[in-house]
């Protein structure tokens, strides 16, 4: 038990990073990219707190569509270059 603690705080403090990063990287394809682990890691973390059906939900629609969005979203948006 103590092995799945250790792997509980590391995921948890992983987490914590990749927030911080999404939230201060200036390219917006970094943040979508964090925003995407983090969700994968939230997989990870309803996998260890023993919750199938949640994970599986998250994994589909966090991590898969709400990815697939930004991404599309993000390519399809002009960005314009300050001189």
């Amino acid at each position: 038990m103590e092995i799945i603690n250790v792997a509980e705080t590391i995921v948890g403090i992983v987490l914590i990073l990749f927030g911080i990063l999404a939230i201060h990287t200036k390219e917006l394809i970094h943040s979508v990219i964090y925003l995407s682990l983090m969700s994968m890691l939230a997989v990870l973390s309803f996998v260890f707190m023993r919750a199938p059906d949640v994970a599986i939900t998250e994994a589909v629609i966090g991590s898969g569509l709400v990815t697939a969005i930004f991404v599309f979203t993000l390519l399809s948006t002009k960005r314009q270059v300050k001189e």
